[in-house]
Protein backbone atom coordinates (compact mmCIF):
# COMPACT_ATOMS: atom_id res chain seq x y z
CA UNK A 1 0.00 0.00 0.00
CA UNK A 2 1.28 3.44 -0.89
CA UNK A 3 1.74 5.94 1.94
CA UNK A 4 2.63 9.62 2.01
CA UNK A 5 6.24 8.64 2.65
CA UNK A 6 6.42 6.87 -0.73
CA UNK A 7 5.03 9.70 -2.88
CA UNK A 8 7.27 12.70 -3.71
CA UNK A 9 6.18 15.81 -1.82
CA UNK A 10 5.61 18.00 -4.88
CA UNK A 11 3.27 15.48 -6.53
CA UNK A 12 1.38 14.81 -3.30
CA UNK A 13 0.89 18.48 -2.47
CA UNK A 14 -0.24 19.35 -6.00
CA UNK A 15 -2.88 16.62 -6.12
CA UNK A 16 -3.95 17.23 -2.53
CA UNK A 17 -4.44 20.95 -3.16
CA UNK A 18 -6.74 20.12 -6.09
CA UNK A 19 -8.72 17.81 -3.80
CA UNK A 20 -8.93 20.47 -1.07
CA UNK A 21 -10.58 22.89 -3.50
CA UNK A 22 -13.69 20.70 -3.36
CA UNK A 23 -14.05 21.26 0.40
CA UNK A 24 -16.23 24.26 1.20
CA UNK A 25 -14.66 24.89 4.60
CA UNK A 26 -11.13 25.11 3.20
CA UNK A 27 -11.08 28.45 1.43
CA UNK A 28 -8.97 31.56 1.54
CA UNK A 29 -10.35 34.44 3.62
CA UNK A 30 -10.84 37.78 1.91
CA UNK A 31 -7.69 39.18 3.53
CA UNK A 32 -5.52 36.37 2.14
CA UNK A 33 -4.82 38.15 -1.14
CA UNK A 34 -3.24 41.11 0.65
CA UNK A 35 -1.04 39.52 3.33
CA UNK A 36 2.50 38.24 3.26
CA UNK A 37 3.19 34.71 4.43
CA UNK A 38 5.80 35.92 6.91
CA UNK A 39 7.98 38.83 7.92
CA UNK A 40 10.79 37.42 5.79
CA UNK A 41 8.79 38.01 2.60
CA UNK A 42 8.60 41.29 0.72
CA UNK A 43 5.34 40.69 -1.15
CA UNK A 44 2.19 38.56 -0.94
CA UNK A 45 2.06 35.29 -2.91
CA UNK A 46 1.44 35.60 -6.64
CA UNK A 47 -0.40 32.31 -7.18
CA UNK A 48 -4.19 32.41 -7.05
CA UNK A 49 -4.54 29.09 -5.21
CA UNK A 50 -1.69 29.54 -2.71
CA UNK A 51 -4.05 28.99 0.22
CA UNK A 52 -4.97 25.48 -0.94
CA UNK A 53 -1.33 24.65 -1.68
CA UNK A 54 -0.33 25.80 1.81
CA UNK A 55 -3.21 23.83 3.34
CA UNK A 56 -2.09 20.69 1.50
CA UNK A 57 1.46 21.21 2.69
CA UNK A 58 0.28 21.72 6.28
CA UNK A 59 -1.80 18.55 6.06
CA UNK A 60 1.25 16.61 4.87
CA UNK A 61 3.44 18.06 7.63
CA UNK A 62 0.88 17.16 10.29
CA UNK A 63 0.68 13.62 8.93
CA UNK A 64 4.45 13.16 8.93
CA UNK A 65 5.46 15.02 12.10
CA UNK A 66 2.61 13.90 14.33
CA UNK A 67 0.88 16.27 16.73
CA UNK A 68 2.20 19.67 15.71
CA UNK A 69 1.01 23.10 16.74
CA UNK A 70 0.61 26.49 15.17
CA UNK A 71 3.97 27.83 16.32
CA UNK A 72 5.91 24.86 14.98
CA UNK A 73 4.11 25.01 11.63
CA UNK A 74 4.89 28.72 11.34
CA UNK A 75 8.55 27.91 12.02
CA UNK A 76 8.47 25.27 9.29
CA UNK A 77 7.28 27.89 6.79
CA UNK A 78 9.69 30.57 8.00
CA UNK A 79 12.86 31.80 6.38
CA UNK A 80 15.71 34.22 6.72
CA UNK A 81 14.87 37.88 7.10
CA UNK A 82 17.00 40.34 5.15
CA UNK A 83 18.07 42.94 7.71
CA UNK A 84 20.20 45.08 5.44
CA UNK A 85 23.84 45.30 6.50
CA UNK A 86 23.33 43.07 9.53
CA UNK A 87 23.37 39.29 9.28
CA UNK A 88 20.22 37.55 8.17
CA UNK A 89 18.10 36.13 10.95
CA UNK A 90 15.76 33.15 10.98
CA UNK A 91 12.15 34.20 11.50
CA UNK A 92 8.91 32.25 11.62
CA UNK A 93 6.16 32.47 9.04
CA UNK A 94 2.72 33.88 9.66
CA UNK A 95 1.08 32.22 12.67
CA UNK A 96 -2.29 33.62 11.66
CA UNK A 97 -2.17 31.81 8.32
CA UNK A 98 -1.07 28.59 10.04
CA UNK A 99 -3.79 28.90 12.68
CA UNK A 100 -6.58 29.59 10.17
CA UNK A 101 -5.50 26.68 7.96
CA UNK A 102 -5.40 24.31 10.94
CA UNK A 103 -8.86 25.50 12.00
CA UNK A 104 -10.24 25.00 8.50
CA UNK A 105 -8.73 21.52 8.20
CA UNK A 106 -10.13 20.47 11.57
CA UNK A 107 -13.57 21.95 10.76
CA UNK A 108 -13.65 19.98 7.52
CA UNK A 109 -12.85 16.76 9.40
CA UNK A 110 -9.40 16.19 7.94
CA UNK A 111 -7.62 16.75 11.27
CA UNK A 112 -8.51 15.48 14.71
CA UNK A 113 -7.33 17.44 17.74
CA UNK A 114 -5.31 15.55 20.29
CA UNK A 115 -4.28 16.80 23.70
CA UNK A 116 -0.89 15.95 25.13
CA UNK A 117 -1.95 14.67 28.53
Amino acid sequence: MTTYYDVPADLLIASLSEKLKSYDKVSAPEWASQVKTGTHRERPPVQEDWWHTRAASVLRKVAIKGPIGTNRISQEFGGSKDRGVKKNKAVAGSRNVARKILQQLSDSGLLVESLNT
